[in-house]
């Protein structure tokens, strides 16, 4: 890989559309496809998804979580899942959430975002809670094998809210930092929730993609994300999981809805129509 997180991102969504859909293999969702809340069930699940929506979303966003409930079959099922979406040429945003100082984080950087790593991918969630210097070093360790991080800034659950309004600026002014002379933008990304009723002003200097979850299961619409992050509509990549995944057999076509919707109230153009 020569072309930066940001580039590679910025094309994938010029191609398929601005959409992210989520793998969450819960206990109830597999129970409700008709598999076995175990690791056959989870790789089932996983690879039908992989299988159905590769081809059409831009990014897909495995939540470790439900992984790593299983152990180490858990994460073998996890390494396939992701190698079976790198094949396919979809980018990976692993969904962890980490956040650390020095060697710990170094560690987990290792673990997700060095090429080399079997747990590989284009792109993570980080937690910023310890100060956003202490992501340095995996904003660092990014940027050095092409990858991307997604930092919370302001999530979707409404228990975040007070804590999270302290420190967004903190958040977006340290990403911005990151991004600042990238083209077409940076590979240090946010998430900020579809839900949220409002957005900072500073977002407007971020030169980032922005990751916006909460569509469709948490109320959120296509025509709400266009609403709220109309001034940077080109960096947001909405996402969603639960309102896609509910049925196997229905998948594909919502992902396609969502996606199309998406395209619609962003202005956006989708290169690849399927």
């Amino acid at each position: 890989m020569n072309e930066s997180f940001g580039t590679r991102l910025r094309a994938r969504l010029d191609e398929y559309g601005p959409l992210c859909v989520g793998i969450d293999p819960s206990p109830a969702l597999l129970h409700a496809w008709g598999l076995d809340d175990s690791p056959a069930g989870l790789e089932r699940f996983s690879r039908t998804v992989v299988d159905t929506v590769s081809d059409v979303a831009a990014v897909v966003k495995p939540q470790s979580a439900f992984f790593e409930r299983w152990g180490s079959r858990g994460i073998a099922v996890l390494e396939r899942t992701i190698a079976d979406l790198r094949e396919a040429g979809t980018l990976v945003l692993l969904d962890v959430k980490r956040g650390d100082i020095d060697s710990t984080m170094a560690a987990y950087a290792e673990a997700y975002l060095d090429r080399g790593s079997p747990l590989a991918v284009d792109a993570v969630t980080l937690s910023p809670y310890l100060g956003f210097g202490s992501l340095e070093g995996a904003i660092t360790s990014a940027v050095a094998n092409d990858a991307g991080v997604f930092v919370l800034a302001r999530t979707s659950n409404p228990e975040a809210a007070a804590l999270q309004r302290l420190v967004a600026g903190q958040v977006l002014a340290g990403a911005a930092a990151a991004n600042a002379g990238h083209t077409p933008f940076g590979s240090v990304g946010v998430v900020m929730g579809a839900t949220l009723p409002e957005l900072e002003d500073s977002l407007l200097d971020l030169n980032g993609p922005i990751l916006a979850p909460g569509l469709g299961a948490q109320g959120a619409t296509p025509a709400d994300v266009a609403r709220l992050f109309g001034p940077v509509r080109h960096a947001v990549v909405p996402s969603v999981s639960r309102a896609v995944l509910e049925d196997p057999e229905l998948l594909r076509s919502r992902v396609l809805s969502f996606r199309d919707e998406c395209a619609a109230h962003l202005d956006a153009r989708i290169a690849t129509q399927k």
